[in-house]
């Protein structure tokens, strides 16, 4: 396959294929599972600790695990019934065990009562966010930062701008288009109560060229509900990694976030399409976060974008789908650039599930590095993949950090440029962890 690169301002990545098969797809509301199994620690931050016991009943929507530490999210029953087990899996993308809780449903679906608000204009920002916080709402982009502390920004830190992120650059997904399209208004009514928090100057929703018709969407609801003065659409090219935080902020408002540093230091927070929809469930109906959409597609018979209670088994999903086709081959848990293979179709989707991916064929074979260049042409970051590839491969750590190893978002232009198959992103991941272990240690 021919590579284009493209560079704009400060700005690289790849131009990739959409592959968007299930864009046409409406959403479909996958039927209740008869077991759910819900990790304990499903955020970036500190894990849960269960609030529940074996053997206690419990409603859709209950809080079955909390924290008291700031960076943190709860996590709740997605089903009613019983607590039958709490064991340990391990979670894919740090390959740590995790406690998690099972839940065996008594085919009910009974709620526990939902604390509604009418006028959501009389909540102060504090109330607001306590409303996100204990609906254990995190970023659905795939970072699964806790959200209330993404919108507690230190008082020394100015937000003019909000960027609302709907560019979905990742081939295959479809989730967020589909969210845009069919909720559309509640989007719009999260970004209000995003806005309503941090008052800025400034709010943006970033859309890729490929999804012309949410585009059209949003600006039209925009305009019939009042927010033509306070919202903007912008249009992005569709090239990767465009919904990269920092290469959202590059591309629409020309800042560069220092190295090192995050989007609220240039005065910025950046929230996705779907996040706000969980903030208007949370705020306006009550809502813990127990569901989510999920695409699945590529080597499944019949690809679909599917709503899914949280912790539902990824083998449930795909039975749903029509089953694996014959040439199925590796199962992978979001994107083909940024997702975590999953050998096991009984781990449950989590709240950072945004996609099963099945590709077709074998594993491509790693070769030796040509030292060509691609992947330093190709990076959003302007950091050299390679070196840091090399020196995590022999374990020269202390190297990685030299060579800024913590500006990467792991966006995989890298690996999909290189010639020689070398899974870059992957030894990345590798030395970051060892460098956090010997902070810790310290």
């Amino acid at each position: 396959m021919k590579i284009k690169f493209w560079q704009k301002g400060s700005s690289r990545g790849v131009k990739l294929p959409h592959n968007k098969f299930t864009a046409k797809n409406a959403i479909e509301t996958l039927p209740l599972p008869e077991k759910v199994i819900i990790p304990l620690h499903q955020n970036i931050g500190a894990p849960c600790v269960a609030c529940v016991k074996r053997g206690e009943k419990v409603l859709t929507g209950q809080k079955i695990g909390d924290s008291d530490k700031f960076v943190n999210a709860p996590v709740h029953a997605s089903i009613s019934g019983t607590i039958s087990t709490i064991t340990t899996i391990i979670n894919p993308p740090t390959g740590q065990p995790v406690t998690a809780l099972v839940i065996s449903s008594d085919r009910e679906d009974s709620w526990v009562e939902l604390n509604t608000t009418k006028n959501p204009k009389a909540l102060s920002a504090r109330e607001i966010l306590g409303k996100i916080r204990e609906a254990g709402i995190v970023g659905l982009g795939g970072a699964t930062f806790p959200t209330h502390v993404k919108l507690s920004p230190p008082e020394d830190k100015k937000i003019d701008t909000i960027i609302l992120n709907g560019c979905e650059c990742e081939p295959y997904i479809t989730a967020d288009h589909r969210v845009m399209l069919e909720y559309g208004e509640k989007v719009l009514s999260g970004l209000n109560l995003i806005s309503q928090i941090l008052s800025p100057k400034n709010v943006y929703i970033g859309i890729e060229d490929n999804k012309a018709d949410a585009i059209t969407h949003l600006r039209e609801l925009i305009a019939a509900k009042g927010y033509a003065n306070s919202f903007e659409v912008v249009t992005l090219k569709s090239q990767y990694p465009m919904g990269a935080e920092k290469t959202l902020i590059t591309n629409i408002l020309h800042r560069e976030v220092p190295i090192g540093g995050l989007p609220m230091d240039v005065g910025v927070v950046v929230q996705n399409v779907h996040t706000a929809v969980a903030i208007h469930n949370a705020v306006y109906e009550g809502r813990p976060f127990v569901e989510r959409l999920v695409t699945v597609t590529g080597a499944v018979n019949n690809p679909k974008n599917l709503l899914v209670r949280l912790g539902t088994p990824l083998r449930t999903l795909i039975d749903y789908c029509g089953g694996l086709k014959k040439e199925a081959g590796e199962i992978i848990l979001g994107g083909p650039m940024m997702g975590i293979s999953q050998p096991d179709l009984d781990f449950p989707v989590t709240k950072g599930t945004s996609c099963i991916l099945v590709t077709a064929g074998n594993p491509i074979r790693e070769m030796d590095c040509i030292n060509c260049g691609r992947c330093v042409e190709v990076c959003p970051m302007h950091l050299m993949p390679t070196r840091l590839a090399k020196n995590a491969k022999v374990g020269r750590y202390e190297n990685c950090q030299e060579a800024y190893i913590d500006d990467c978002f792991e966006c995989g232009s890298c690996a999909y440029s290189c010639p020689a198959n070398i899974p870059i992103v992957q030894y990345i991941k590798v030395a970051k962890k060892e460098l956090a272990k010997r902070r810790v240690a310290k």
